[in-house]
């Protein structure tokens, strides 16, 4: 039996909403990012994803990295991604969809620091902490799957990243997101994620399983975030992007200026998953907020903007028909 949580925004739930533009809005923001893919592009130096860009018909500057994407190409890979993405368990009783209306909750990801729960002393967070959180999400009913939740900073940086996998993985019976550094250690996380789903086969049947990474503001796709978003897509299991641009910092100050910025990433990303293989599921995410100018430029994460920007991300995903994800405070 999928787990199918209570819906949101239909008229038949006493709920709360937030319509922070209008259709009319949604639409200018769009047609603005499209001017943006295709006039001032996107820096990606990955030679793979230069060489789908253009066979898939964009324009790209080998020399500069850029890559031009006309916006006929943006809106075919709107269309050919799923609406509707499936993210198992290991147990089926954690089996989830994401799709419209249906809200899910997971720890935020990828801290470098924690206060230690039994000394009060603030330290490097560890792999045992990360397994330490996976066991409170596998054992609490409100979080329905696992992010990467932290860094293990003490052991190899090379392998970190493999590490943060294998601690969740082993911990919790509910879908793991993992954030590869490279193509080389993205390949190794699939090859876990076989190995635990009993196979390649049958990780695309169930995925147990997400790739996810960052984008960096503005319109960069690095390298680890490129090499999540293709081998998720050679594999066909879900991919999740996320864009953390700070309005005043990184985009523009305004709210729909900065939603410009970071939709242009993250429909990027999504182009390029379509492109490696049409119709593989992808997640459009977004951690997006403000900078705090008055103390050293600070990512205001809990600011009320980041939930007015998540209100218009959830928009434009509706709009896109594609599954979000977003931080919140």
């Amino acid at each position: 039996m999928v787990k199918r949580n209570t819906n949101a925004g239909y008229a038949s739930f006493s709920g709360a909403s937030l319509q922070l533009f209008s259709e009319g809005d949604l639409h200018f923001i769009h047609l603005a990012t499209l001017e943006v893919l295709e006039r001032t592009g996107l820096n990606i130096t990955d030679e793979e994803a230069l060489e789908y860009f253009e066979r898939g018909g964009a324009i790209v500057d080998h020399q500069k990295k850029v890559v031009k994407i006309p916006g006929y190409m943006v809106e075919e890979a709107i269309k050919s991604a799923p609406a509707s993405v499936f993210l198992a368990g290991k147990d089926p009783k954690y089996d989830i969809i994401l799709e419209e209306g249906r809200v899910y909750f997971c720890p935020f990801g990828l801290g470098i620091e924690i206060v230690d729960p039994y000394t009060g002393v603030l330290r490097e967070t560890t792999k045992q902490d990360i397994a330490d959180c996976a066991r409170i999400v596998d054992y609490l009913d409100e979080y329905d799957f696992c992010f990467d939740t932290m860094v293990a900073r003490d052991v190899d940086p090379h392998v970190a990243c493999i590490h943060g996998f294998e601690a969740p993985l082993t911990n919790t019976s509910k879908n793991v997101l993992a954030s590869p550094e490279n193509k080389q250690t993205a390949q190794i996380l699939l090859e876990m994620g076989a190995a635990a789903a009993g196979g390649m086969d049958n990780l695309k049947e169930r995925p147990i399983m997400m790739l996810g990474g960052c984008t960096i503001s503005p319109l960069t796709i690095p390298e680890s975030t490129v090499a999540a978003t293709i081998e998720a897509a050679k594999a066909r299991i879900p991919a999740m992007i996320l864009s953390m641009a700070m309005s005043g910092g990184m985009g523009p100050v305004t709210l729909a200026g900065a939603l410009v910025v970071m939709n242009a990433e993250i429909l990027g990303a999504l182009t390029l998953s379509q492109l490696v293989n049409r119709g593989t599921p992808f997640i459009y995410g977004s951690s997006t907020g403000t900078l705090d100018m008055r103390h050293n430029a600070a990512a205001m994460v809990g600011c009320p903007e980041l939930g007015l920007i998540s209100a218009g991300v959830a928009a434009l995903c509706r709009m896109y028909n594609v599954p979000s994800l977003v931080a919140g405070g």
